[in-house]
């Protein structure tokens, strides 16, 4: 599979982590779309999720799409650890010591400000949207960024990955690590079996129970159950590196709004920070961001302009936030956006 040549790397030179471990020669990829106004005020930010590319997610830009770049400047950073930001399979300085470092929310989220600041001098950003990992990113923005950003759309997302959300991950990454190419804390070759086994867990927690009893994979084109997990689910991780992988899932688990001197550790003081208009839409069936994390959260949101929880009616589970084979969920992701972007 060919590697996308369509974006542009902003170089962040030698960063100082949060962790305190320095990072030699970051750099961080994005693409953009449609086209900055003169007043710098029309950016949507839209951050990618758990192994995705920019190519992967750019689906839902279009004039009929979630997000209109012929109305809007959208710009996708890819997340650390994705395989064209920096990460352990093209950032080789970075394993010299004591192993690849932990890069979290708060390090990519301050990388993507400097993005913006130094490359296109944005003072207000019109929408942050994230799905999954990217919703948790758009949290982060919106709770360290709050003069910026007008409004933040965070789909089956959370402001900090819950234990129940931790322990999943912990099942993911132990079958992906129950491969004999998993060496000293980092793999050697590319896990084959060690893949294949991670996308049969995944598929268990990203589709619900209801998806499976209705065998609603016949409306995505499949003969049987079988056939859904070894044409959706047995490659669907072998096209990144799984030393990426494991970077991205340390991200993951150590996400939390509150962590960082700013806040303390407190998560109420970190969501008391937001002043945005926040769209909480987590999916009704989604099995580890669960709609109770945002319902918890809600009520921290004291100081946004406005603050709705509104679950995506669908039997997709976690799929239902990125709907690109799914006509009803598109659609109520689409006209929920707009209203926000309204607002």
């Amino acid at each position: 599979m060919s590697e996308p040549t369509d974006y542009q790397i902003f170089e962040a030179g030698d960063v100082t982590l949060a962790s305190g471990r320095v990072f030699r020669g970051m750099k961080l990829a994005y693409k953009t779309y449609g086209r900055l106004n003169a007043a710098r005020d029309n950016l949507i930010l839209y951050p990618t999720s758990f192994s995705a590319r920019h190519g992967d997610t750019e689906w839902l830009i279009g004039p009929e799409g979630v997000l209109d770049p012929e109305r809007y400047f959208i710009l996708i950073p890819n997340l650390f650890g994705n395989g064209l930001s920096s990460s352990p399979s093209n950032a080789a300085q970075a394993w010299q010591q004591d192993g690849y470092p932990l890069v979290t929310y708060h390090d990519a989220v301050a990388i993507q400000h400097r993005l913006l600041v130094e490359r296109f001098a944005i003072e207000r950003i019109a929408l942050v949207y994230g799905w999954s990992m990217g919703g948790m990113q758009a949290y982060h923005w919106a709770a360290l960024y709050p003069e910026m950003v007008e409004r933040a759309a965070i789909i089956c997302g959370s402001a900090r990955c819950a234990p129940f959300n931790h322990v999943f991950l912990e099942g993911v990454k132990a079958a992906l690590q129950a491969d004999p190419a998993f060496q000293d804390g980092r793999f050697v070759r590319q896990p084959a079996a060690g893949l294949r086994a991670m996308g049969r867990v995944y598929a268990g927690w990203a589709l619900s129970h209801a998806f499976y009893r209705d065998e609603a994979w016949r409306h995505l084109g499949f003969d049987s159950c079988e056939d859904f997990l070894a044409r959706s689910w047995d490659g669907a991780f072998a096209r990144r590196d799984a030393n990426d992988l494991l970077a991205q899932i340390a991200t993951w688990q150590h996400g939390d709004v509150g962590a960082c001197p700013r806040f303390g550790g407190d998560l109420a003081r970190a969501l008391a920070a937001i002043t945005a208009h926040v769209l909480l839409m987590p999916g009704a069936t989604d099995s580890y961001f669960q709609p109770s994390d945002n319902a918890a959260e809600l009520p921290l949101l004291v100081n946004a302009r406005s603050a709705k929880l509104l679950p995506i009616p669908s039997i997709y589970g976690h799929r239902a936030g990125n709907p690109i084979h799914i006509p009803a969920d598109r659609a109520f992701l689409r006209a929920q956006v707009r209203q926000l972007l309204d607002a």
